[in-house]
């Protein structure tokens, strides 16, 4: 049986949500590293490190508040123009929190899962992302999507390429590709869509994650750096999910009122 992770230090509580409110996707985008740590005179390293803490918080407070999945944007197929130095850096240190962390994760239940391209990605960094699904391959509390060598392009171009190589085997009618034949080829096919997009650090975009799964989430921009998030900026940000009206192109007429 999986062990609840432990509360918050500040005492505060999940809220109280009623289970059709809460998202049941939340993706995120773990900005505002660099930025951290150059504001405290540190490498930009710092700051990845420091944001190992704040993703197992905010995978504690998803169990706590009832997310099944969450889906982090670790490695970007745009960071290999980064500096040679930032990039080992990152490749050695998704591996070795991937190791680190496994045992406790597991423990709470968590089952982890790998999005994106073997190409160009360290092979020590697919053994322990390899590892780390299978070790928690039954787990089922709440699912972590480790997004390492990732894009959305990519992830669609891929799939493109895959129904390409069907069709002109003859296995695949051009015809029959429809929306939901084109998601069997993601790189998670059993993947819910997105529902809340959370985004740390004060800027606004999407940044080419999940562009085909958030098609229709809600998006919420957090001020703060991903370093000084925790579970709480998850809780209040489910919050504001709750409040908002998922209309997926469609509109309900209040009484009194008509649609133009």
């Amino acid at each position: 049986m999986p062990v609840p992770p432990p509360p918050h230090p500040s005492g505060e509580r999940a809220p109280a949500i009623p289970k059709e409110f809460v998202p049941r996707h939340v993706a995120v985008v773990m900005d505002g590293n660099g930025r951290w740590a150059n504001a405290r005179g540190l490498p930009r390293t710092a700051g990845h490190a420091a944001g190992e803490a704040s993703l197992l918080d905010v995978v504690a407070g998803a169990i706590e508040v009832g997310v099944e999945y969450v889906s982090a944007y670790a490695f970007s197929t745009e960071n290999w123009s980064r500096s040679p130095d930032e990039v080992r850096f990152l490749m050695g240190f998704n591996r070795d929190v991937l190791r680190r962390r496994r045992d406790l994760m597991d423990s709470w239940g968590v089952r982890v899962r790998w999005a994106g391209r073997r190409p160009r990605l360290w092979r020590s960094v697919i053994t322990e992302l390899e590892t780390a699904e299978e070790q928690t391959r039954n787990n089922s509390t709440v699912t972590l999507t480790m997004c390492v060598n990732y894009g959305g392009r990519a992830e669609i171009a891929d799939a493109a390429q895959a129904i390409a190589r069907e069709a002109a085997a003859g296995r695949l009618k051009p015809e029959k590709v429809n929306e939901k034949v084109f998601a069997r080829y993601l790189d998670e096919p059993d993947l819910p869509d997105v529902d809340l997009f959370l985004r740390s650090s004060g800027e606004q975009r999407t940044s080419n994650f999940m562009i085909w799964q958030a098609a229709y989430a809600e998006l919420v921009f957090l001020d703060e750096p991903w370093p000084d998030v925790d579970r709480r900026h998850l809780w209040r940000a489910v919050e504001t999910y709750a409040r908002r009206d998922r209309r997926y192109g469609g509109a309900v007429d209040k009484p009194g009122q008509t649609s133009a």
